[in-house]
């Protein structure tokens, strides 16, 4: 708990605090002074995680946010994004009935009464992250920006907050690269595609990772023609074997790529871009005109405005620099999300952030010693199939193993849940050492990201593939396409010729 307030009230308001420890009231044009155990910079998932848990404890907290209660994941990313998704696969679905039985038809997609579903699932959400609720628990919400003036102060508007312990969770941003032309032609990132009252024409879409795919094949299920340009392989931090078959469904589907691309110029007007693209798997120059442009080039943490210099916080272009136990150069104040880096190793993702939040609430409530793990956090590209993993990949454990792995896939097309839902692309991989344990995970495959949570519980509890093997699977399910791949490491092979020799000697006895 709190260094010497287990179960305080609500933060104490004043403008100067007496010996004794009363609080005296603002006075004059004096900033308000707040003094409390917990201050937390941002309410995204993360820093929301944290006042939550603090205040079911009794712990005073104030939280800051100078913009949307929800952060970015409940307002321009995970939230819209997946409402998106939902409807492009409703639209998909309806062209793709005939093999059904069913007659298949176009869908007709009003693209302004889909903009208020997208609007009406966050706000069906917004109330468990809103500002009264929070107040509700105890919490001190202001809604202004934050700025360290000193190691242990933080200014908000009309107040100053000193606190025993600080979390930063600013979030991160859309990154723009910056490509000759970009700034001055008109373009979306998530924070504004949703906007859409009607469908673009050619949406052109720079960034080929998970959130450029998403959005592309979303868009063109919805009846927009697509295209991604991508400086890379598409989704090059994949695993390329499982990455392959994501883009070949997206090719199937009639998105277009160009991978490995230079944009030497961007021009154009509403309605109108052009994109001039030099190399890559194109011959010579190539030309791409649209109807929008979308940039999906990465994210960048959130740190402006912060004062992090004169607190004495680290940092640089990948965010807040931070231990294992998530703590800065100021040990006080602790980072957590997107707005951290170093050991966090960049993962941002909502359910890092949360994971994060945990942590620091074990460590600056409880005293414990904790320690990130990043192993443990699945990623998953919500595209169809879906592109899931957590661990070790194949390159990342034969260098790490030197090469004493094995390898065991499965094919989703030998699953007969699958094959009876006629979505038969992609298949499971997993890595294991010579002994059977489970180095990591990869799958390509419809609820790829529900799949990936076994193998998320056998990286995190050290679990060997003989467990899974092990385990009774509903049929027909998905599921079993993972028991089907842990069972490839229990079949026989050369190193097993010991037990083919005891099954043949315990047969003589019948």
């Amino acid at each position: 708990m709190a260094d010497d307030q287990a179960t305080a009230e609500k933060p104490q308001t004043a403008t100067t605090q007496s010996a004794g420890g009363m609080a005296a009231p603002a006075t004059g044009g004096k900033k308000r002074e707040i003094r409390t155990d917990l201050c937390v910079i941002g309410a995204g998932s993360g820093g929301l995680s944290v006042a939550a848990i603090a205040a079911s404890f009794g712990v005073p907290v104030v939280l800051i946010e100078r913009g949307a209660m929800g952060g970015d994941c409940l307002n321009a990313g995970c939230v819209p994004s997946k409402s998106l998704i939902a409807a492009g696969e409703r639209a998909h679905a309806m062209r793709e009935a005939a093999a059904f039985g069913i007659t298949a038809q176009e869908p007709q997609v009003d693209y302004a009464a889909l903009r208020d579903h997208i609007r009406d699932v966050i706000a069906g959400i917004a109330p468990t992250d809103s500002q009264e609720r929070f107040e509700a628990m105890g919490v001190t919400v202001l809604r202004e920006s934050a700025r360290f003036t000193a190691r242990d102060r933080v200014e908000a508007g009309d107040a100053v907050i000193r606190a025993r312990r600080f979390v930063i969770a600013t979030g991160a941003r859309p990154a723009i690269p910056p490509i000759p032309g970009l700034a001055e032609t008109p373009h979306h990132t998530n924070e504004t595609i949703f906007e859409f009252t009607a469908r673009p024409g050619h949406l052109i879409v720079i960034g080929g990772g998970p959130i450029g795919l998403e959005l592309a094949q979303a868009h063109a299920r919805l009846g927009a023609r697509v295209s991604v340009v991508e400086a890379q392989d598409i989704l090059a931090r994949e695993d390329r074997e499982l990455a392959e078959v994501v883009e070949a469904q997206l090719r199937h589907e009639g998105v277009g790529f160009h991978p490995n691309a230079k944009i030497t110029a961007v021009s154009g007007a509403d309605g109108a871009v052009r994109i001039t693209l030099a190399g890559g798997d194109d011959a010579g120059e190539t030309v791409l005109e649209g109807s929008h442009l979308l940039v999906a080039t990465g994210r960048k943490p959130v740190l402006d405005g912060l004062g992090l210099d004169e607190a004495g916080i680290r940092h640089d272009p990948s965010g807040i620099t931070v231990n294992q136990g998530l703590r800065t150069s100021n040990r006080r104040v602790y980072a957590i999300g997107d707005c951290a880096g170093g050991a966090t190793g960049g993962y941002r993702f909502t359910h890092a952030a949360n994971q994060h939040a945990g942590l620091v609430i074990r460590s600056a409530l409880f005293r414990l010693r904790v320690k990130l793990d990043n192993a443990i956090i699945p990623r998953v590209t919500y595209t169809d199939p879906e592109l899931a993993a957590v661990g070790l990949g194949e390159e990342e454990a034969r260098k790490a193993h030197k090469g004493r792995i094995r390898v065991l896939r499965f094919p989703v097309a030998e699953n007969d849940r699958a094959r009876a839902e006629r979505r038969e692309a992609g298949h499971v991989k997993v890595i294991a050492n010579h002994k059977g344990l489970v180095l990591g995970a990869t799958i390509a495959a419809p609820q790829a990201g529900e799949l990936i949570a076994l193998w998320t519980l056998a990286v995190t509890k050290k679990m060997k593939v003989q467990d899974i093997a092990g385990m009774v699977m509903a049929y027909p399910t998905l599921s079993e396409i993972s028991k089907r791949a842990a069972v490839e490491f229990l079949k026989p092979s050369a190193r097993m010729s010991s037990v083919r020799r005891l099954i043949r000697f315990l047969r003589v006895f019948g």
